[in-house]
């Protein structure tokens, strides 16, 4: 009993003990407020790659491709794992716009909307054609005409609050694609003049999907065009299947059962023409496929992390020196404790349990200041904005809306555990010290 009533006067008549407790909330505060923005901007970029791909890519990084897709997918749709499948192209061209001084090198990704949409968010992503997505390459203004879906951010602008100012209709623009066609044993189908195939296309939508290096360089056209401008022979190929697995498939599980799949189907096709090709085709989950975009952002979260530990270590030291002054000066409450019967280990815990509660006290504080300001953290922003110009992140730069700022329970309890387990470290030698002191010395120092 008499150790929670020393503790509990320590916390309120100590002005030094006021000091470490607002150190620690105010560390707890900042690594709150850092670690939930930069959580949610990396799981939202996360969560945007997956819906962009779908949960596993059967793929070669080759522009050739390779054949025998058809068949493949009719493995897969008998195997019972799959919810969608998806057959893309990816390759480049130069877009050209019509009667007009424009010319840009961009990526393009050949698709059937319908199947895409079944595998993944495209339909989702476009403006004018959400509600029937299968008609996504049927420009509003031409139907029967060809047609072709930009990125939004290589046609619209965003302004301050990341919104885009769109028309009531697409624009009627008429763009040409040229590629450089490859045959199934990666040389060009043509030579001279019939070098280049191009093919023109009118503008038809928009796609958003809020990444960045997707809505600025990729314009989707059908798949059986970009078939015939990218590749040539009899053997129709693609360059990667994307993949849905049904409800209650695990993605790592559902992986590994398509890469047995491919492995048997690569087997079986080992006597058919440019079965080679079928060599070099890989089977990744989402994560993996899109690791060169995704990897970056969580070594720089990584990288804040451990930051981090040297503020918390920052928070140890602070804590060290707050108590090696409350046991220099508290050298007589320990003699009278240690004089009457207390034990070295009693007045361990007494100090321990001092330094708990004030990392506890601190990081309550903190998380409660962290949860209050990222409450209002857009608002603030939006303010700053107004009366200052000032914004974290330059929207007509950064494909980023709202500032992330939902608090993970699991994420606050690390924090808050790891600001407590500091303040105990940072009191271990003072408290160590504190139950080493002799009663004669302590009440002799104190005559003195």
């Amino acid at each position: 009993m008499y150790k929670l009533t020393l503790i509990i006067r320590y916390l309120l008549k100590r002005r030094i003990t006021h000091f470490a407790i607002a150190a620690v909330a105010l560390c707890v505060f900042i690594v709150v407020v850092v670690m939930t923005v930069m959580a949610g901007l990396v799981g939202d970029f996360k969560q945007k790659n997956h819906d962009f791909v779908g949960d596993c890519v059967v793929g070669t990084d080759s522009l050739v491709g390779f054949p025998y897709y058809e068949q493949f997918m009719e493995r897969l749709e008998q195997s019972g794992l799959v919810a969608g499948m998806s057959p893309v192209v990816k390759n480049y061209a130069l877009l050209t716009v019509v009667d007009h001084d424009f010319k840009l090198g961009v990526e393009i990704l050949g698709i059937d909307p319908a199947l895409q949409c079944r595998t993944t968010n495209f339909g989702q992503t476009l403006h004018f054609r959400a509600a029937e997505p299968e008609r996504a390459f049927q420009p509003i203004y031409e139907p029967n005409a060809l047609g072709c879906v930009w990125g939004i951010d290589m046609i619209l602008p965003r302004n301050a609050q990341s919104q885009y100012s769109y028309g009531v209709r697409p624009p009627k623009l008429a763009v040409t694609l040229t590629c450089f066609p490859l045959n199934a044993k990666g040389a060009p189908a043509g030579a001279g003049s019939n070098l280049f195939r191009p093919q023109t296309f009118l503008y038809s939508d928009y796609s958003h999907t809020g990444i960045a290096r997707v809505d600025g360089n990729l314009v989707y056209i059908p798949l059986e065009q970009a078939q015939l401008l990218c590749m040539s022979g009899q053997q129709k190929r693609v360059t990667a299947i994307h993949i849905l697995f049904r409800p209650g498939v695990g993605i790592a599980e559902g992986t590994r059962q398509v890469a047995d799949l491919w492995a048997q189907f690569k087997k079986a096709q080992a006597d058919a023409p440019y079965s080679e090709l079928l060599d070099i085709v890989t089977v990744q989950d989402w994560k993996r496929y899109r690791r060169a975009f995704i990897a970056p952002m969580e070594k720089e979260q990584a990288l804040l992390s451990l930051m981090f530990v040297l503020v918390g270590l920052t928070t140890v030291f602070i804590v060290f020196v707050v108590f090696y002054m409350i046991v220099v000066n508290k050298r007589r409450d320990i003699g009278v404790l240690k004089s009457v019967g207390a034990s070295n280990v009693s007045v361990l815990l007494l100090f321990s349990g001092f330094a708990f509660s004030v990392g506890l006290i601190g990081s309550c504080v903190g998380t409660l200041a962290g949860w209050l300001f990222l409450a209002r953290i857009n608002r603030i922003e939006q303010w700053l904005y107004e009366h200052f110009g000032w914004q974290l992140w330059d929207r007509t730069i950064y494909a980023i809306g709202d500032i992330p700022s939902r608090i993970e329970p699991e994420v606050i309890a690390i924090i808050v555990g790891s600001a407590v387990a500091a303040c105990v470290i940072g009191a271990l030698i003072p408290s160590y010290l504190a139950a080493r002191l002799r009663p004669v010395e302590t009440l002799h120092a104190v005559r003195t």
